[in-house]
């Protein structure tokens, strides 16, 4: 949370987790676990928001409404780890419309793509097959933010370190769920072991096409979203009415386009230098 005004906010910490140069060693026999969240249940109470900055000690965003809707934080980032989408959806007249709620979290990816580019080692899969940066060793070089299809990670305006949803790692090694779960009063966030949930989503699914809504879906299971997730999402309907996209690659196919700037910059400086030193032989 802020502390006073002119103050700055308490930094975070973390517990230590199993050093990345020694993955080899065995650990702890530990089911996969994820996050089920149900759209359709979601009333945007923001109450996810708020437990997950206070566990986790996250700078509060303030009243600082940007235009969009009834939201004040407009997207994740490095001090918001839970946000909460209003997506409103009316035509001209603003008849017949609806408002679509999404709790939108880090999706842990089985192909990491900010674990993948890390140079430092400071991002690692833990015991429970969650994502974890490590703010000691993360050198807030930023790679991992060019890495992530999904627009997840990003640096700390508190202390420029790269932070993510750490799936509340500290209280999942004492058995206990993570803040925004717990903190969800209509059951719209769910935790659990992964395989558990996806049952439970395409159940969920099921229920509401035979309802009528035939469009529904659970998002996130598929191999063409990062290899499968552990973030899995119950949608009403198609992903990009509700901001997510339908397929992503992570890693060096996101980093792809900015190495091949890098390089052609470089390229430019070595013909100009040697165009330079031409010169100055001739004279």
């Amino acid at each position: 949370m802020r502390g006073a005004p002119g103050e700055e906010a308490p930094l975070r910490t973390l517990p230590a987790v199993t050093n990345p140069w020694a993955r080899a060693q065995p650990r702890p026999a530990r089911p996969t676990v994820g996050f089920l969240t149900d759209s359709t249940i979601c009333i945007g109470c923001k109450a996810c928001e708020v437990a997950c900055k206070q566990w986790n000690r996250l700078p509060a965003d303030g009243n600082n409404w940007l235009g969009i809707s009834y939201d004040n934080t407009g997207h994740l980032g490095g001090d918001t780890w839970r946000h909460v989408k209003f997506l409103e959806q009316f035509d001209a007249s603003r008849e017949g419309g609806r408002w679509l709620f999404v709790s939108d979290v880090c999706k842990h990816c089985e192909d990491a793509g900010c674990m993948n580019v890390c140079p430092t080692g400071a991002i690692v899969r833990t015991e429970f097959g969650t994502v974890l940066v490590q703010d000691d060793i993360c050198n807030g070089c930023g790679y991992c933010v060019g890495a992530c299809p999904f627009g997840v990670i990003a640096r700390s305006e508190v202390d420029h370190g790269a932070h993510k949803c750490t799936h509340c790692y500290d209280r999942l090694q004492i058995d206990e769920q993570p803040a925004c779960a717990k903190a969800c009063p209509t059951g719209s966030i769910a935790f659990g072991p992964l395989d558990e949930l996806a049952e439970r989503g395409r159940a969920r699914v099921e229920e509401l096409r035979r309802r009528g809504a035939s469009g529904a879906q659970l998002w996130g299971d598929s191999p063409e979203l990062a290899e499968g997730l552990h973030s899995l999402f119950v949608l009403s309907d198609d992903a990009r009415r509700h901001g997510l996209p339908v397929a992503a690659r992570t890693g060096r196919h996101n980093l792809l386009p900015s190495y091949a700037g890098h390089l052609a910059i470089g390229l430019a400086w070595a013909a100009l230098s040697a165009f330079s030193l031409h010169r100055r032989a001739r004279r």
